[in-house]
């Protein structure tokens, strides 16, 4: 019957505004401007005093209370431990990767002992470097070192005689000193001449290439004839990686600083691999980079094959945690111009009815917020049917 009145209502004011509208000397058009705000007025506080007594009839009218009653899903609120995460992109990265170079000044490769997959074993050799002219270094410094070894062995042998005959007082002080001193000059170019002879031995085994870790031969970029000279503008010509100790990187944005240290938890996610793992920070960076304020953090991962250096991995930074808390479906929270507040199921002189309830809400992560005050254990939350719900309307839990 209320329904009517309204329609009532409404056809007479649509007939009424026809009727001004029909006639110009009622005022002109800010008279009928007036007229309609004024009409408009009047509906809207109908229809609030038409929902109020729909809420006070069904209160009172319990014969009728299930029929009117509506439908919604609700859900009992428990503590648990809420966790927040930062979530970033990150990469895949091993300790020990090395881009192999000569210990020289490189060479052309006369051999090359390994390609590309093979497994190498920390101080193999890989290659060897063309050492013609190396080898005709070291037999030059050592023919000069038995040269001057010869020259030591006349020249003290010269100096023993003309000393035994300065004890017979014969021959001159200045005979013996130029013997004495050419013996001592001998001696110590026989030490720079064995300094020469281990220089050149040791520039002929920069020849040698060795690798220094233990892993495989991810990339092999140099044949043999090639200049070898350890890294190219294409990039390194060997690289030996070891997937034995892995980790992930990534960069955090700068105003996380004073939440990510040294052992903050984190998940680790591998989308291709459909992995994740749980693991700390192990390092995080003690500068900002200028260009994307960002400071580097890492994180240990186990060794698995299936895993591969510069693999795209996701990382879960946990920067906030709390024990015991409620946490409730974000889609539930609705705002009025008094704050946050959400629907609740309570039983009141036998029937269901909906609460509304105000709440302040903390950390907000994935489909779940965190609520601070305004709810308690035990208590049913609306979870569904909630949007066109008012305070006190009769429901039925489905």
């Amino acid at each position: 019957m209320i329904r009517n009145y309204t329609i009532a209502i409404a056809t007479t004011a649509a007939v009424l505004f026809s009727a001004c509208g029909g006639d110009k000397a009622t005022g002109g058009l800010e008279a009928k401007k007036d007229q309609l705000a004024k009409l408009k007025k009047d509906h809207d506080a109908l229809n609030t005093q038409i929902l109020k007594l729909e809420a006070e009839i069904a209160q009172a009218d319990t014969s009728k209370a299930n029929a009117n009653a509506k439908l919604v899903s609700a859900a009992v609120l428990n503590a648990e431990q809420f966790v927040h995460y930062i979530d970033l992109q990150a990469k895949v990265d091993a300790d020990d990767i090395s881009y192999i170079a000569p210990r020289g000044m490189g060479g052309v490769v006369k051999q090359l002992l390994v390609k590309k997959g093979d497994f190498v074993k920390k101080g193999q050799l890989v290659a060897v470097l063309d050492d013609a002219i190396m080898k005709q270094n070291v037999a030059a410094a050592k023919q000069s070192l038995e040269t001057i070894k010869v020259q030591l062995e006349f020249a003290k042998n010269l100096y023993q005689r003309q000393k035994n005959l300065w004890d017979q007082n014969i021959g001159t002080e200045v005979q013996l000193l130029s013997a004495k001193t050419n013996v001592e000059t001998l001696e110590k170019n026989l030490k720079a001449a064995q300094e020469q002879v281990k220089v050149a031995e040791e520039q002929l085994k920069t020849s040698l290439v060795y690798s220094d870790v233990s892993g495989i031969a991810d990339e092999v970029n140099v044949k043999i004839g090639e200049a070898f000279v350890g890294a190219t503008a294409l990039g390194p010509q060997i690289k030996i990686v070891n997937t034995n100790s892995l980790k992930v990187i990534a960069d955090v944005p700068e105003n996380y600083l004073g939440k990510v240290k040294q052992g903050t938890q984190v998940k680790i996610v591998l989308p291709d691999l459909s992995k994740e793992y749980n693991s700390t920070v192990s390092l995080a960076g003690r500068t900002i980079s200028a260009t994307t304020r960002a400071f580097e953090v890492e994180a240990k991962i186990p060794f698995d094959a299936n895993i591969r250096p510069n693999q795209l991995a996701n990382i879960k930074i946990q920067d906030y945690a709390a024990n015991n808390a409620i946490a409730i479906p974000v889609n539930t929270v609705q705002t009025d111009e008094k704050g946050k507040f959400v629907y609740v199921a309570e039983k009141e002189n036998g029937k269901l009815v909906a609460r509304k309830k105000a709440i302040t809400v903390g950390e907000l992560y994935g489909t779940r917020i965190e609520v601070k005050s305004g709810l308690a254990v035990g208590v049913q939350l609306i979870t569904e049917g909630y949007q066109d719900l008012y305070d006190g309307q009769v429901i039925e839990i489905k």
